[in-house]
């Protein structure tokens, strides 16, 4: 059976795992925080929090932010539900938004379409690694300034609806000559098992906020509340006298450990010259396999402003039902070949249908997910198994079609 998408673990990889074991140091410490400036030299950024998620990550800027009862967050109705169920944590609304045929992506006119004066947030999310118009994003939250109301300091602050990147797909994409990370507010990405650069489970927030607000500060506020609203994390805990620590505030617990952030920094040390060119070359081998047939709608990968990270090949297939969808995906693992489909939007999901969310809202976003199968796309995928994929897809769209 070809896997979906198995994280890259080599010797390399286990012996600098092996070393943080011995080390006596497996929590927070050295190996995060030196990872937390790789990824800020990385991205181009002041300050990155490393977390034990993404999720974490989205929820943290959230309630720092000061989101909460009454206030509405706009998000695509085409993600995994991680985004929204963040902005139900916080007791706020998520608002849903319809995408784009091309990308996947956040509809610009939808986002605009959907804003009163009890946004606080947009979240746009990177569909399969490629960047969200992030120029036009904020140029239209500073144009929607009249329509914000303001509660709370941060949000005086900033004085306008927080850009809240979902990058959880996109680590290492590009924007205008940018990479991401420093398009928006914040910026949140994944390194969970499957994605591009894995921490095993894992995510960092990347800050990139205006003046008057200090990143650095914004950090250091962050690195309390992400360990009990502790002042003093364990490693200074440890210097010789410095035992004494305060509470100040509730804060929670999803901090990054030195274990998952060697692994880190290993995966980051090879990531342009290795990982994401071997992920590019998998891509363009299923591009062209499949560009000969009529059958293909084929994935945006490059345009005249973006360049995707390669997480995901999110064919679809032309003129077909969900059910021939689902059909064709059974014929595809009865090939040992394993897919997936990225994603149930969430208003066929059962907590958010209950809540009054209608599919029949999101003709795009239903359009895109009924016709969609994400084929392997992965470090160790082999050019004989890229084949393998290619004759599997071909012939249950065949035999179905």
């Amino acid at each position: 059976m070809i896997s979906f998408s198995p994280p890259r673990i080599d010797e390399k990889i286990v012996q600098a795992v092996s070393e943080v074991l011995r080390s006596g140091w497996i929590t927070t410490g050295p190996k995060t925080k030196l990872f937390e400036k790789k990824i800020a030299e990385y991205c181009g950024v002041q300050s990155v929090l490393c977390l034990n998620s993404a999720t974490a990550g989205l929820e943290l800027a959230l309630r720092w932010y000061g989101v909460g009862a009454g206030d509405e967050v706009i998000l695509p109705a085409y993600t995994y539900a991680a985004t929204a169920n963040v902005v139900m944590h916080c007791g706020a609304t998520p608002v849903l938004a319809d995408v784009n045929k091309d990308d996947f992506n956040i509809s610009l006119a939808e986002i605009e379409k959907k804003i009163t004066n009890k946004t606080k947030v947009v979240m746009p999310v990177d569909f399969g690694g490629l960047p969200c118009d992030y120029n036009t994003i904020m140029k239209l939250a500073e144009a929607k300034k009249g329509k914000f109301i303001a509660k709370g300091e941060n949000q005086k602050k900033l004085g306008r609806i927080l850009v809240l990147a979902d990058a959880a797909h996109s680590f290492g994409a590009w924007y205008n000559g940018k990479r991401t990370g420093v398009l928006t507010d914040i910026s949140v990405f994944s390194f969970h098992a499957v994605k591009n650069l894995t921490t095993a489970e894992g995510g960092a927030m990347a800050f990139n906020l205006p003046a008057p607000f200090s990143n650095d500060d914004v950090y250091k506020s962050l690195c309390v509340t992400s360990l009990h609203g502790q002042n003093k994390d364990a490693l200074a805990k440890s210097q010789k006298g410095n035992w004494k620590y305060d509470i100040i505030e509730p804060g929670y617990k999803c901090n990054m450990t030195d274990i998952m952030a060697v692994i880190g920094m290993i995966e980051l040390e090879r990531y342009s010259d290795d990982t994401l060119i071997r992920r590019k070359t998998i891509v363009e081998a299923y591009y062209k396999a499949l560009a000969k047939y009529n059958w293909a709608e084929l994935p945006l990968f490059k345009d005249a402003n973006r360049e995707s990270s390669y997480h995901l090949f999110p064919l679809r297939i032309k003129g077909i039902s969900e059910e021939k969808r689902d059909a064709i995906i059974q014929k595809i693992f009865d090939c040992d070949v394993s897919v997936n489909v990225h994603f149930i939007p969430l208003p066929m999901l059962s907590f958010y249908k209950n809540l009054g969310y209608n599919i029949k809202d999101y003709p795009v976003a239903y359009d895109n997910f009924s016709r969609e199968i994400s084929l392997p796309v992965f470090y160790d995928l082999t050019d004989e198994q890229v084949k393998t994929v290619v004759y599997a897809v071909v012939k249950s769209v065949q035999e179905i079609i």
